[in-house]
C-alpha cells in the first residue's frame, strides 16, 4: 500500500514562488517508479502538471514549462514541484499521484489528499 502526504500549499501574490512537498510512504520504491502532481481548480477538471521518472525524466503540461520544476528524492520517497511565477491561473488544489507508469489523464493507482494553493492579483 503506498500512501501520499502532500505539504507546502498557502496564499501567495502573483509573482511569488511556492515549493510543494509530496512524501510517500511506501515499502518497496519499485510500486512507485513514476511520481508527479496534478491539480484541480475550482469549477474545474483535473489537469496534469507535472510527473518524474525515477531517473530523474520529467513531463510538463504547457502552461507551467520554465515556470515549474518537478524533482524527486528517491531515497527519502519524496517529490518535490517547485513553482516559480505564480499567477492567479495557477490557483488550485495540488494532488500528488504516484504509480507503476504515468497516466497524464489521472488514471493514477496512488493519490495524495491534496494541497490548496491560492494566488492573488
Amino acid at each position: 500500500q503506498v500512501q501520499l502526504v502532500e505539504s507546502g500549499g498557502g496564499l501567495v501574490q502573483a509573482g511569488d514562488s511556492l515549493r510543494l512537498s509530496c512524501e510517500a510512504s511506501v515499502r518497496q520504491i519499485f510500486l512507485v517508479p513514476y511520481m508527479g502532481w496534478f491539480r484541480q481548480a475550482p469549477g474545474k477538471e483535473r489537469e496534469f502538471v507535472a510527473s518524474v521518472r525515477w531517473n530523474g525524466d520529467t513531463t510538463y503540461t504547457n502552461s507551467v514549462k520554465g515556470r515549474f520544476t518537478i524533482s524527486r528524492d528517491n531515497v527519502k520517497n519524496m517529490v518535490y514541484l517547485q513553482m516559480n511565477n505564480l499567477t492567479p491561473a495557477d490557483t488550485a488544489a495540488y494532488y500528488c499521484a504516484a504509480g507503476p507508469s504515468f497516466k497524464t489523464t489521472g488514471d493514477m493507482p496512488y493519490w495524495g489528499k491534496g494541497t490548496l494553493v491560492t494566488v492573488s492579483s
